[in-house]
């Protein structure tokens, strides 16, 4: 297959949400049928509800500082799905995912033929990271789970070194309705092994007792990631410098290059994680991971690109992620916002409304291109009980929210894309056909 062709076909085998079906007999399968490439390295699996995008992109980081091939897998993409493949810290480029793609077709078709079960996308693309991993020689696998974790098809690689980013409500259709039948489905990764590590952030205390009632039954010893965290201020931007004290080091002064308060934690799971790799022989030093944790990259997390006016890009897709987003706005805004919001019917949208919408000077709201997205008029009916500065801009699409967005915001103003990540990635797609467009009229 050529890439358009891959993806076409990944694409094809359904929305990778909505077509979900979660148990590990498929990806196990297809994994053997492939040669079983998750067995020639190690890994680290990162589970949670919020931060574990951030978290990998900031071990990832401290890897390239230290030296150590990496390979790091993360979902949903934004603009194309070779960024869920990074190898050293580059996207796979497109005719390795297309050759790959290839391969893992051939073997799923196969696994159709001898069980009539036909691996998911999520399932395939997992395969495809995989196998590029072995390919590349990686000399570890940085593994973001994608839903929960029990039953995530990233839990077939067994990973050894784990990690749990903060828990919270979401994806309640899959994982239960409450916060602890939640935390048990993330909580799952962590296995029965001499080997076994995992670095667990603070919980919210139902969430904890989960967690560590896990590990006692896994006989597994947690380490808490470091609540020792000295504040000592920020940029205009948000950045955070910090001095973390890990009871086995000490990093001062690190400027994190991703914005927010909310990354201390995140950071200070990325530091405990890269410190169980140092006891197993890794070479990551202390310079290593300051310079990892203030170089690491992740788009669409308050992603900020300075202009007239300037774009933040956040997806804010539960209600933690809408404080987190609000937090960063009242502390560090100090312009006119400009919200731009769509998002997926099956969040919390009353609490994330709530949250975020009284934030904006304007408001705007658009419906992304996805058939789990929200109606403009269930938008438009949250906006209308909740403290608007004016009744909001109703959009039909994300272009048109775009153009909207940038007629009313002066100068001066920040027009922030938030509530889904698949907004984010749309409007951030636009704007590189806008760019390709310029470029080529120049």
């Amino acid at each position: 297959m050529h890439f358009d062709e891959a993806v076409n076909y990944l694409h094809g085998l359904g929305h990778e949400t909505l077509a979900i079906k979660l148990g590990l007999d498929n990806i196990e399968r297809l994994l053997a049928a492939l040669g079983s490439p998750e067995r020639a390295y190690p890994a680290v699996q990162i589970a949670g509800t919020n931060g574990k995008g951030s978290t990998a992109a900031m071990l990832d980081g401290i890897c390239r500082a230290s030296g150590v091939r990496a390979g790091l897998y993360v979902s949903p993409h934004l603009v194309s799905i070779t960024e869920r493949i990074r190898i050293d810290g580059r996207d796979i480029t497109r005719a390795d995912f297309a050759r790959l793609a290839t391969l893992v077709r051939a073997a799923s078709t196969g696994l159709k033929t001898a069980t009539g079960a036909l691996p998911t996308f999520f399932e395939q693309v997992t395969a495809i990271a995989l196998v590029a991993f072995h390919e590349a020689r990686v000399e570890l696998a940085i593994l973001e789970t994608g839903l929960g974790g029990r039953l995530d098809a990233t839990t077939a690689a067994r990973a050894d070194v784990l990690a749990i980013t903060p828990i919270a409500l979401d994806h309640q259709e899959y994982l239960g309705d409450t916060l602890q039948a939640i935390a048990s489905e993330k909580a799952a990764i962590i296995r029965t092994g001499a080997a076994v590590a995992v670095v667990v952030a603070p919980q919210p205390e139902a969430a904890r007792t989960v967690v560590l009632a896990r590990c006692r039954e896994c006989h597994v010893t947690p380490r808490f990631a470091t609540e020792d965290i000295r504040v000592h201020g920020a940029d205009a931007s948000g950045r955070m410098c910090l001095t973390f004290d890990t009871g086995a080091d000490v990093y001062d002064n690190v400027r994190l290059s991703l914005r927010g308060r909310h990354q201390a934690t995140n950071a200070a799971v990325a530091v405990g994680v890269a410190e169980v790799l140092r006891e197993r022989g890794f070479p990551i030093t202390r310079a290593a991971v300051v310079e990892g944790l203030e170089t690491a990259e992740h788009a669409g997390r308050l992603e900020l690109i300075a202009g007239q006016p300037s774009l933040l890009f956040d997806g804010a897709h539960n209600a933690a992620g809408a404080r987190a987003l609000r937090d960063y706005l009242d502390e560090f805004a100090r312009a006119p916002v400009t919200l731009v919001f769509g998002a997926m019917r099956d969040k919390d949208l009353g609490e994330i409304a709530a949250t975020i919408f009284p934030a904006a000077d304007k408001l705007i709201l658009t419906r992304p291109t996805n058939p789990r997205a929200a109606t403009l008029d269930a938008l438009a009916s949250l906006a209308a009980t909740r403290d608007v500065n004016r009744p909001p801009i109703l959009t039909e699409t994300p272009a048109g929210a775009l153009r909207a967005a940038v007629e009313c915001t002066p100068p001066g103003g920040i027009i922030c894309v938030t509530g889904s990540l698949y907004l984010v990635g749309e409007v951030k797609s636009l704007l590189a056909e806008r760019e390709r467009k310029l470029n080529r009229e120049a």
